[in-house]
Parts: structure tokens; C-alpha cells; sequence
């Protein structure tokens, strides 16, 4: 690959823009007491920020607003009606009109009938789309001339002119086989076999989109499971009937030998390659960023990867072995591949850093550790690792292969190795990236070799 392919992804930040999506949310807080007090419920409840949950907005619409939108980096939308307008580099909500004086907000759910049932609002109100639809909303506030909605999104994005339902016998069905899909394979190969079989028996169904949105909730029920912080803060966000809506990115973690399967399965689900990531030499450490547009998923795909290689498409190439292992490819040999065996090594979501890190520890005695993003635009920590035990079999393999010592091989059978986390994050000023510097820290406190250590 070119070196104009690792800078195609240079993520600005837009203040004027963030200062004005700001002063529009908070409109509506300010305008409605109801908003105000279901957003003061999000942060004290969940530790987050109503803006964290935003989707769209309509607003009443003038040739003045459309300007300056215009101006603040927004761009409408081919073939949308109600002059509906998206930023395409800032994270930031679309921004539609309003069809009447009443302006709305739209807050993503991963579920309209539980937050229904939850808040008790009017459950005679119909929900508007099927059961199965990929696109279902619900008024749940009027209040001043302004309303709040609730929306789930399957894999159908604003911008989709036309949004297929889907049969819900189909749905079930396919959502069953993600959910109890074999991972645990001798021959990882045929795991990897295995899933893109059932993949593409869900695509032929429902279509990709609805497929990839499908199969990343079992991915993140697998993942909760095995991590006691992501089922405290899940339980915290269910309290408001939210869900994981507020998802920023899901990261594997891959051996090199397998790296270009797991990229060919997330290609055959939509995704689509963004910027390349690298921890630095020190940490050997690299990353592949990939998005999926329509479902609004992104991944964070960990690998271990010299500095030359990162230059290359080392997301399609294979990548030879190497004589010793990186801190990711010695996490795979312990626990597994995060595609098969082990889950995901962690779900990032986006939160109000303070008060979430605050809450989680009053409240429930969560740890987080030390951030390694510390910046005006982009906080991120881990939660404390979830710590899993290590099969023999993976640890005598390892000290077969020479891979590691009877020191950490006795470590490894008392103390097990961290598996997972939940990451907390906050962006700000619509910054898409991440923190290409001061990576190096957080890679070496997680390494399975030194973090026993301590």
C-alpha cells in the first residue's frame, strides 16, 4: 500500500460544529423539563451523556440553518427527503427537517419495546414499523413544542431511501445460530469455516447489513458473558432500557497466522477498511480500523506487527510466523482467537469519562486503570482486566515452543491471565480517530507475561 493510504484517514476535529450540535441538544434539556430530567437520569444512572445517545435531530427548517450547516461541514444526503443532512468526517448526528413546528430528537435504543416497558409510557401508543422491521420508533416525550424519540436501528442507516422488513422467523433463526455458534475448534481453520458457512446462509436471508447487525449482538452477548464489569454496566444502561446503543467500537484480537481470515470474514459482513493503526516498536503492536457503514459498527482489529509491516496491506497478506510472541499473539495462545474461542477482548463504549469511572467504582467497585488517552477530545481507560483461566493444554504448548518459561507457565496455571475489559470512552469535538502515541503503557501493563507480576 501507499504511504497516501495511511494518511487517508486523518480525523480533524470540528469545534464550531460540536459547539452547535451542544447548544441544540441542550435546547431541548433547557426548553423541556422532561428531556432535562431523562438526561439527568442517563448521567447518574449510567454515566452517560444524553449527547452519547443522540441519533438524528429535526429541526425547523430555513435556508439560514441549511448554510450553515453547509458551513459547519455538513452535506445533504442524495435522495433523502425532509432536506436531510450528514457530516461525513465528524461523529456528530444527521440533521433532518422537521415536518411541522415540532422539533425532535432522536435517541438510539437498542431495543424501543424495552425502554417502553421500562419507563411505562404509554404502551397503548403503537410502535411505528413491524415487529422485525430493521428501523422501529416511538414517541416517548411531548413536552413544549419539542418531542423525544425513541429509535433502534438493524443495520439500516439514515440515509436508506428504502428500509426492508425482515421475516422474524428468519430473524430468529439466524440470530439462534450466531448465538450458539461453535467456537471452540482443535483446528481453528474450520472455525473460521464454520462461522463465514453461517454467515452467508444469514446473508442470503436477510442481506448483509441485517446480518452484520445480527451477528455483532450475539458477539456482544458472548463477550458479556465472560466479563463480570460489561454485565454490571449493561445492567446499569437496562435500567433505562438504552442497552449497548451506545457502542463505539468492538476489538479482536488475532494471531498473525489466521489475521487475514478474520479480515476476510468482516469484509464478507460489509465492512470496509479505514485507517491503520501502530502502538509503536516498542509495544509491536498494530492495528486494522474497520467500519461497517450501514450497521454502524466499527472494529478495532489487534495484531502483532513489526514497523515495516505496517506499510503493507498486512490485513490481506498473510503474515509469517514469528520466533517469539507479541503481547497479542501470546493473549490468542492462551485464551484463544477473539473470532473464536476467547470473545472479544474488549467493547468500547461512549460514556462521560468522570462519571462513569466514579460510578462503576462507588457503586459496584469497579477498578479502571490508568488512562491512556488523556486528551481534550478523547479520553479512553480500560476497566480492570477480567481475569480467565488458562487450559494446560494451551500453557504446555507454549513451553513445548519454547514461547515461554516454567516461571510464567506456573504463573499462568495459579493466577490465570487477564481475558477482557470494558473500555470507557469519551470523544469530543466529533473526533472519529484514536491515539496513535502513548499506546506503548497500556499495551505493557496488559501483557500476560508482566501483569501477574505486579
Amino acid at each position: 500500500m501507499s504511504n497516501e493510504s495511511l494518511t487517508a484517514y486523518d480525523w480533524k476535529r470540528y469545534p464550531e460544529t460540536a459547539a452547535f450540535i451542544y447548544e441544540r441538544i441542550s435546547g431541548f434539556c433547557k426548553h423541556s423539563a422532561l428531556i432535562q430530567d431523562f438526561a439527568d437520569q442517563l448521567q447518574f444512572k449510567t454515566g452517560t451523556r444524553l449527547s452519547d445517545w443522540v441519533d438524528h435531530l429535526e429541526l425547523n427548517w430555513s435556508e439560514t440553518l441549511e448554510h450553515q450547516l453547509v458551513k459547519l461541514g455538513y452535506v445533504p444526503v442524495d435522495g433523502a427527503n425532509s432536506h436531510l443532512h450528514q457530516h461525513p468526517d465528524g461523529m456528530f448526528p444527521a440533521i433532518a427537517a422537521s415536518d411541522s413546528k415540532v422539533e425532535r430528537l432522536f435517541v438510539r435504543v437498542e431495543s424501543v419495546a424495552d425502554f417502553l416497558t421500562i419507563h411505562q409510557c404509554d404502551l397503548e401508543r403503537p410502535i411505528t414499523g413491524e415487529t422485525g422491521s430493521a428501523v422501529r420508533q416511538r414517541i416517548v416525550i411531548s413536552d413544549n413544542g419539542l418531542e423525544l424519540h425513541v429509535i433502534e436501528r438493524h443495520g439500516a442507516p439514515i440515509c436508506a431511501v428504502e428500509v426492508m422488513d425482515a421475516d422474524v422467523s428468519l430473524l430468529l433463526k439466524h440470530a439462534e445460530a450466531f448465538q450458539l455458534r461453535k467456537r471452540d475448534y482443535d483446528d481453528e481453520i474450520a472455525g473460521f469455516t464454520a462461522a463465514e458457512s453461517l454467515i452467508r446462509a444469514a446473508i442470503d436471508d436477510l442481506g448483509v447489513d441485517r446480518t452484520c447487525d445480527l451477528f455483532f449482538a450475539a458477539e456482544r452477548a458472548y463477550w458479556q458473558q465472560r466479563n463480570g464489569v460489561a454485565r454490571i454496566q449493561k445492567a446499569r444502561q437496562d435500567t433505562l432500557g438504552m442497552g449497548w446503543a451506545n457502542h463505539d467500537h468492538h476489538t479482536y484480537r488475532s494471531s498473525r497466522k489466521h489475521f487475514w481470515r478474520l479480515i476476510s470474514v468482516l469484509e464478507l459482513l460489509g465492512f470496509q477498511l479505514r485507517e491503520r493503526f501502530y502502538a509503536g516498536k516498542e509495544a509491536g503492536w498494530g492495528a486494522q480500523v474497520l467500519e461497517q457503514p450501514a450497521a454502524g459498527v466499527v472494529i478495532f482489529a489487534d495484531v502483532d506487527l513489526s514497523p515495516e509491516e505496517v506499510s503493507q496491506d498486512f490485513a490481506h497478506e498473510p503474515l509469517p510466523e514469528l520466533k517469539q510472541l507479541g503481547t497479542v499473539g501470546l493473549w490468542c495462545r492462551l485464551h484463544g482467537e477473539a473470532f473464536l474461542q476467547a470473545g472479544m477482548h474488549h467493547l468500547e463504549c461512549q460514556f462521560d469519562f468522570d462519571a462513569a469511572r466514579e460510578q462503576l467504582a462507588d457503586e459496584n467497585a469497579v477498578k479502571t486503570m490508568k488512562p491512556f488517552t488523556d486528551l481534550p477530545h478523547l479520553k479512553q481507560a480500560f476497566t480492570a482486566g477480567e481475569i480467565w483461566p488458562v487450559k494446560e493444554s494451551r500453557i504446555q504448548s507454549l513451553l513445548d515452543e519454547g514461547l515461554i518459561n516454567e516461571e510464567a507457565a506456573d504463573r499462568f496455571r495459579l493466577q490465570g491471565a487477564i481475558g477482557s475489559h470494558l473500555e470507557i470512552l469519551q470523544r469530543e469535538e466529533g473526533f472519529k480517530g484514536f491515539n496513535q502515541t502513548g499506546i506503548n503503557e497500556i499495551i505493557l501493563e496488559t501483557n500476560p507475561l508482566t501483569q501477574q507480576k505486579k
